[in-house]
């Protein structure tokens, strides 16, 4: 009765067929690279900002991800409170360049990615070797069972990492709380956030994260988000690369499905 996890190439043979519709939903979850700061190339902040030069957006949204993503560079997905659609960034290898020669790496150098081996991660992966080659950045694929990668990265032992990050409650501490807060970035610390994960320590933004979800008046409350998110796209070791669209073949006598914006709905 109902088919899920469709990939783009599924979309477009089931639409052709009349006793088939698609339902589809905003969810969630965002598609991210990270950087780990442990990596001393990776640490400098103009090789941070360069492989966010380096990654095809659009090419990738209009084939990899076509109906089951929409490129989006913030850490908070549309539909939460002060989610920021700013999109700064686009592919420009000679901005890249520039940015690797600033950092003293004008040739270049070598990284590896820890990978899951499912679509369309690992299509974006290949992609985004690809392009950052044209700067002279090798980056060997390390392909892996979503265990292997995921025990890596938290053991923050990686170069590179690719995942994902669902909201698990609907309000913006959901994403904030990961991505832009880390107390304690010492190998032992209690709390292990995605910004501890890649070693990045982050005082200043703890702080405006702790504030920002304790302010009671909603407008203030937006803006104070937008300027974290602002501050993340530019300094972050992360690449933000897409937001999830749920989608879902039914049959065409099948009635009342909802999907939901949260992993578990």
């Amino acid at each position: 009765d109902i088919a899920r996890n469709l990939s783009p190439q599924d979309i477009a043979a089931v639409s052709a067929n009349k006793d088939i519709k698609i339902t589809s939903a905003p969810k969630g979850t965002v598609y991210y690279i990270s950087l780990n700061q442990k990596n001393p190339n990776l640490a400098k902040p103009e090789v941070r900002e360069a492989m966010k030069w380096l990654v095809d957006y659009s090419a990738i949204g209009d084939t990899l991800i076509k109906n089951i993503g929409v490129v989006h560079q913030n850490f908070l997905p549309l539909g939460l409170l002060g989610a920021s659609q700013e999109q700064p960034y686009k592919l420009d290898v000679a901005r890249a360049k520039a940015l690797l020669a600033k950092a003293g790496l004008p040739n270049g150098f070598k990284v590896t990615i820890d990978m899951r081996t499912i679509q369309p991660v690992q299509g974006i992966v290949e992609a985004f070797q690809q392009t950052a080659k044209r700067a002279g950045i090798e980056v060997e694929i390390i392909p892996g069972d979503g265990k292997q990668t995921l025990t890596k990265y938290r053991a923050r032992t990686h170069d590179m990492y690719i995942g994902d990050w669902g909201a698990d409650y609907w309000d913006p501490h959901t994403n904030a709380d990961p991505f832009t807060r880390n107390p304690d970035n010492s190998d032992d610390a209690k709390a292990k956030p995605l910004a501890w994960r890649n070693a990045w320590a982050t005082p200043e933004l703890t702080k405006k994260s702790d504030a920002a979800v304790l302010e009671r008046d909603a407008g203030k409350r937006k803006a104070m988000y937008e300027e974290l998110q602002a501050e993340f796209r530019k300094t972050s070791p992360f690449i933000m690369l897409y937001q999830q669209t749920e989608v879902a073949a039914l049959r065409s006598n099948v009635d009342g499905l909802k999907l939901g914006p949260t992993f578990d709905t």
